[in-house]
């Protein structure tokens, strides 16, 4: 369920389990008043020990969503908010929830061109482009523009949350976003990974995203094989 890594700014092995885990939730994988399944049995599902398996519950006890019963278990307590590292990312597999992890492909600082969204306040950019996961299954290319003032992306800081990586490297934390969904021809740039061939048609969706500031400082352009994945907006 987990990949190691040796990068210092990825987000530790029992946050990704309770992130998928609250994903669960949100997706209605896991319902309100649900008994868990025996820890040590959870832990050999999910390819960890008991011990981060306990860690990533606390956290979910702490975040309201997880009861723990003397003698008797573990219980899912459902809430309307979800405090989530991921609760701006959108898709989930067709079953529903999946944990979001990312194969970056490139990252290059450059001038923003002409025919680019406008936001942000430079004339530069960084340009990250990614291949997106839910669990192992590639469902999704990303390319993420983020305003040359508010820094300079490398590559080899990324984590698995992106936003986690704007938090913890650059000082800010997107606050809003607005999609716009819709279909789009998959780019030139696509990866052999990606199921889909450059110029076929899958689902889009293009985001401006707000720091502390009235102007945008990330402008994103995702597109996802609805075969693997839907986007997922919940009203509560």
């Amino acid at each position: 369920m987990t990949r190691a890594s040796q990068n210092s700014n990825a987000l530790p092995v029992y946050i990704q389990i309770s992130e998928l885990l609250i994903r669960d939730i949100a997706a209605g994988r896991l319902m309100d008043g649900e008994r868990l399944p025996p820890e040590r049995e959870m832990a050999a599902d999910l390819g960890t020990s008991v011990g981060t398996l306990r860690k990533a519950l606390a956290v979910l006890v702490d975040k309201g969503l997880l009861e723990r019963v003397q003698g008797s278990g573990n219980y899912i307590r459902q809430k309307a908010q979800f405090d989530s590292v991921y609760a701006m990312f959108r898709l989930e597999l067709l079953a529903g929830g999946g944990l979001p992890r990312a194969d970056v492909l490139d990252v290059t600082y450059l001038e923003k061109p002409d025919d680019l969204a406008p936001f942000g306040s430079s004339d530069m950019a960084s340009r990250i482009r990614r291949v997106r996961y839910l669990n192992d299954t590639v469902i999704a290319l990303e390319e993420i523009w983020l305003d040359g003032s508010v820094g300079k992306v490398v590559q080899d800081e990324l984590s698995e949350s992106l936003y986690h990586y704007y938090q913890k490297q650059l000082g800010f934390w997107i606050s809003r976003a607005e999609d716009r969904v819709g279909i789009g021809a998959v780019p030139a740039w696509t990866s052999e990974m990606f199921s889909k061939p450059s110029g076929e048609l899958v689902g889009y969706v293009e985001r401006m995203s707000w720091a502390d500031a009235a102007t945008p400082i990330e402008f994103s352009k995702t597109w996802f094989d609805t075969d693997k994945a839907l986007y997922v907006q919940r009203l509560k």
